[in-house]
């Protein structure tokens, strides 16, 4: 599962993908609460060791405690992203292809905490901030 913020900013993703033949991908994220679907076109990829790297600015931003389905693919009907369009394809190359080829599936989890399991064991708190318990009676003895 893959973290991120719901900053405004460009937020860096680390993948391993199913191949590394191409730099530009097209990534779909869904958001499981809402099941609205936004498309990016990514053409900035860098491969780096075993991981795909790439950076993007999510619009709209994403929202907190919402969990995405991310979907990298390749597609085949977006015209300029791959050289086998018209030679590899056995449909007419004037017709709209639905073929497309997966690079990568995730899931994404938004929050804003500070989240770092490793080194200082913060874990997530799904009510941080909005649940304090009151410990101010005297409990040390039974009343019959």
């Amino acid at each position: 599962m893959i973290i991120l913020t719901t900053s405004t900013a460009s937020q860096t993703l680390s993948v391993i993908p199913r191949q590394y033949n191409d730099s530009q991908f097209t990534m779909d994220i869904r958001d499981d609460s809402t099941n609205v679907n936004v498309l990016y076109h990514i053409n900035t990829a860098v491969t780096s060791g075993n991981y795909l790297t790439f950076g993007n600015v999510f619009n709209p931003i994403l929202v907190e405690n919402h969990f995405y389905d991310l979907y990298l693919y390749i597609d085949y009907n977006y015209w300029n992203t791959n050289n086998s369009f018209w030679n590899l394809y056995d449909v007419l190359w004037q017709v709209d292809s639905d073929y497309k080829e997966d690079i990568f599936r995730d899931r994404i989890f938004c929050t804003d905490q500070d989240i770092d399991q490793l080194n200082d064991n913060d874990h997530y708190d799904m009510n941080k901030g909005k649940f304090t318990s009151y410990n101010g009676y005297n409990n040390d003895y039974i009343v019959i």
